[in-house]
């Protein structure tokens, strides 16, 4: 009787010690895959504010007298993870040669050649092949 006993209270012992187990490496494997997603979240949002500065400095260096910087797309790193940065342009002024113009009746000067630049920044993450986006939206004076 003690022997088997002793037995029960070994195999209770080792699938306490299993289940344990388990529970720690899905923990594991969760905060890996959260961590990841959070680095390459925080990637996007820098991408994000520096193509938006990017767009600023296009924008500051080209003559808008002729035409307008509508769209710029980006591409970074080439390796993987590819993070796909698309910006859309729209200009706010008057008397302005650009094809994207949200307001043509500003009344101050100050405001004549505002843009707007909405900026989005889409990636997959290797793992799981799930497509995430980030979107921002500026509002700047060149």
């Amino acid at each position: 009787m003690r022997r088997g006993f002793t037995l029960l209270s070994a195999i209770f012992l080792m699938v306490l010690v299993a289940t344990l187990m388990v529970l720690a490496y899905s923990l594991s494997a969760q905060t890996k895959k959260q961590t990841g997603d959070i680095y390459m979240q925080e990637q996007a949002q820098l991408l994000a504010r520096s193509a938006t500065e990017f767009a600023l400095l296009a924008v500051s260096g080209h003559d808008n007298t002729a035409d307008c910087i509508d769209q710029i797309n980006l591409r970074y790193p080439q390796g993987s993870p590819v993070y796909d940065i698309n910006m859309t342009l729209y200009y706010i002024g008057n008397g302005l040669p650009c094809s994207h113009i949200l307001a043509n009746g500003i009344a101050t000067a100050e405001s004549n050649g505002t843009i707007l630049i909405d900026t989005s920044v889409s990636y997959t993450i290797p793992d799981s092949n799930e497509k995430v986006r980030f979107f921002r939206r500026t509002i700047q004076k060149p």
